[in-house]
């Protein structure tokens, strides 16, 4: 399994380093789904996804729903092509090729870019072309089971489940349209304790609303004005136990 869309703040990268543990819980719950990557990881979980955004939401359920021909009929773009030019299409199913046609966005973009049209020449999956819309189409049947609910995390049933908490980061989370300057941190942190089961919670270094601890580094998706790619540090907090065996999943 692989990100079915690109996201801001995706902890892809992150889960492939070890960063977080991983589940005890046969239940996985993010309560922020974004583009759900630590969930992608123990995808035979009975996951459950909620998010404040509709966009996030709505994408989720049409790729729980949607047929691999379904996906396989999607149009590809040329350069400067418009989405709404391409086509009937589903509202979600734009939704879903305006977040690939850019990466790391935090909503859909409209129109291919040179740059996207470029990278898809070059068989790239990071955005909309061929090879990315045949591996979203290979992978939605394992997801079926997976629910979704567009509602905040304050809303959810408090389940005896691991508890995947990646908010938007107290200091660099504004670009997102339900972003940090609508949560109260501190209301978010005694939440995050008192969840049963396991929370694991992420952050970037020089958060203060829970006692975090350096996970490590990570590349981000911004890059410094000589080209080179950022990194991010991250920090996470977690009520998870010391493992003495492995467990099956």
């Amino acid at each position: 399994m692989r990100p079915f869309f690109s996201w801001f703040g995706s902890k892809w990268n992150a889960v492939d380093k070890g960063l977080y543990p991983s589940p005890e819980y046969r239940t996985l719950v993010e309560p922020f789904a974004g583009s759900a990557c630590y969930a992608l990881h123990f995808h035979w979980l009975d996951v459950r996804l909620y998010d404040l955004d509709p966009v996030i939401c709505g994408i989720w359920d049409y790729l729980i729903k949607a047929s691999e021909s379904e996906i396989m009929s999607l149009p590809l773009l040329e350069p400067g092509q418009r989405i709404d030019e391409a086509g009937p299409l589903v509202q979600e199913a734009r939704w879903l090729i305006g977040l690939c046609i850019n990466v790391a966005s935090t909503q859909p973009k409209h129109q291919m870019t040179a740059w996207g049209s470029e990278k898809n020449f070059n068989r790239n999956c990071a955005v909309w072309g061929a090879a990315r819309r045949w591996r979203i189409a290979s992978q939605v049947d394992s997801i079926r089971h997976w629910r979704v609910e567009n509602c905040s995390y304050s809303e959810i049933p408090d389940l005896e489940a691991t508890w995947f908490v990646d908010p938007p980061y107290q200091d660099k989370g504004k670009w997102y349209v339900h972003g940090s300057s609508g949560i109260d941190y501190p209301h978010l942190g005694g939440w995050c304790a008192e969840r049963k089961g396991e929370a694991i919670v992420c952050e970037q270094s020089g958060a203060d609303w829970l006692p975090f601890r350096f996970a490590g580094e990570v590349f981000s998706s911004q890059y410094s004005e000589s080209g080179e790619r950022s990194k991010s540090s991250e920090v996470v907090w977690t009520t998870s136990r010391p493992r003495q065996i492995r467990l099956p999943w």
